[in-house]
């Protein structure tokens, strides 16, 4: 079984047309980091009608870069839950300045970079048990079909009484998102070629017929560029041998190598392509912190468009390219509501969470780690945190029925090291 799925990946006779469609598909999926990033970084004192330009061009550079060097299909941009670490740990909580964040962001991407470039990157990444690295994939697909259904409006914050709770079925963007994820199912079951485009194009008509739009985009003047300048380059490295300065390092550190190393290991459809990537998604990050901007990762939503016959590099250089023209046409993203987008979230998540059927659910020593990860990474929105406390436990699990040997001395160091992630994150967090 793993065998066909492994040669139905193969790229050999995807054309252009197709990587280009899935580029699109990728970008549409993403395309509200456009507007989300700079709301959450407005919060740690970068001016929003500045850091829309620093998303704007560390995706496209980033993405740029990914399509050339590593030839992948893995779309960059600046991280959900990074850019919330950068805002709400670093500078709210510790109370650093942005530009401080900035050089802890640069410094920590360094680091990420010294270790892609090494053999050290290939070999962690071999080391990583397979249960832990489907669980990685699935955790992902259900983080992504939470994501989705809240945009769908079908779930919303269950407030005091629980984490989530059933929307308003009967709210016009609700019942336009229910008929986008059976339009999209149906296209997408029947195998139609550009099956998420056309569900997204299909309901962003319906919705602006009906009077159901995109909500929350920016205000931006063009000719506000000029001012750029102001958060180019930013970094204050002042407090660089505080014990504040080297914790908060240590853990945005780990949060880059190990979120992208987890992504990068779920979504890569041709595993060869990951050391590039890797490194790709490195360079990204550390560039992003002289552009103005938490630092970039690569995009869970690339699964959009890898589902959608991305196999290479192209679908990362037509997103990238999508992302510089967004600069002339943001108005354009209030035409695309959440309900045309969250049908493709949904259904791409559902697609990573069959990953689950490789489990090997019978031994619960390699369950429950998976497990942990799975529910983890959606419950907290932090693929990281899922990770930690996955790998954390499979140490402890193999040493308790007496398989310590099935566990190598990379994994008990990697388990040490996420242990002492969330102790700092703990105390930063204070």
């Amino acid at each position: 079984m793993e065998n066909k799925i492994k040669r139905s990946w193969q790229p050999k006779k995807t054309p252009i047309q197709k990587e280009i469609l899935a580029g699109i598909t990728g970008f549409f999926a993403i395309s509200y980091i456009i507007i989300v990033n700079p709301i959450i970084l407005t919060d740690a004192g970068i001016p929003a009608n500045l850091s829309v330009f620093a998303t704007i061009f560390s995706s496209f550079i980033g993405s740029l870069i990914m399509g050339i060097w590593a030839d992948a299909p893995i779309i960059i941009t600046p991280g959900m839950g990074v850019n919330a670490f950068f805002t709400y740990t670093l500078v709210v909580g510790m109370d650093l300045t942005w530009e401080q964040a900035i050089a802890i962001s640069i410094i920590s991407s360094f680091l990420y970079m010294v270790i892609a470039f090494t053999p050290i990157s290939e070999y962690l990444a071999q080391k990583i048990p397979q249960n832990l690295k489907i669980g990685i994939t699935a955790g992902i697909g259900m983080f992504l079909v939470v994501l989705g259904l809240e945009k769908a409006g079908i779930v919303k914050s269950g407030g005091s009484r629980s984490l989530l709770a059933i929307g308003n079925l009967l709210a016009p963007e609700v019942i336009l998102s229910l008929l986008g994820i059976m339009l999209t199912l149906i296209l997408f079951l029947r195998r139609v070629p550009g099956d998420f485009i056309i569900g997204i194009i299909v309901i962003s008509i319906l919705g602006n017929i009906i009077g159901v739009k995109g909500s929350n985009v920016p205000n931006i003047r063009l000719t506000e560029i000029s001012k750029y300048s102001e958060i180019v380059a930013q970094g204050d490295f002042s407090q660089l041998f505080t014990l504040k300065f080297l914790i908060a390092i240590f853990s945005m550190t780990m949060i880059l190598v190990f979120e992208s190393m987890g992504i990068l290991e779920g979504l890569l459809p041709i595993k060869s392509q990951f050391k590039k990537a890797f490194q790709a998604s490195s360079i990204a990050a550390f560039l992003s912190g002289f552009l103005g901007t938490s630092p970039t990762v690569a995009a869970a939503e690339s699964a959009s468009g890898i589902q959608s016959g991305g196999r290479r590099g192209a679908m990362a250089i037509t997103s990238g390219l999508l992302f510089l023209a967004a600069i002339f046409l943001i108005p354009l993203l209030s035409f695309i509501p959440e309900s045309a987008i969250a049908p493709v979230i949904i259904i791409t998540g559902a697609i990573m969470m069959q990953q689950l059927r490789f489990v090997k659910f019978a031994d619960f020593s390699e369950w429950f780690p998976t497990f942990l990860i799975l529910v983890l990474i959606p419950l907290t929105s932090s693929i990281s945190t899922g990770l930690a406390f996955g790998f954390i436990v499979y140490p402890i699990c193999k040493l308790v029925v007496g398989n310590y040997k099935d566990v190598s001395k990379v994994m008990y160091v990697l388990s040490f090291l996420f242990l002492i992630q969330l102790i700092c994150e703990s105390i930063i967090g204070q």
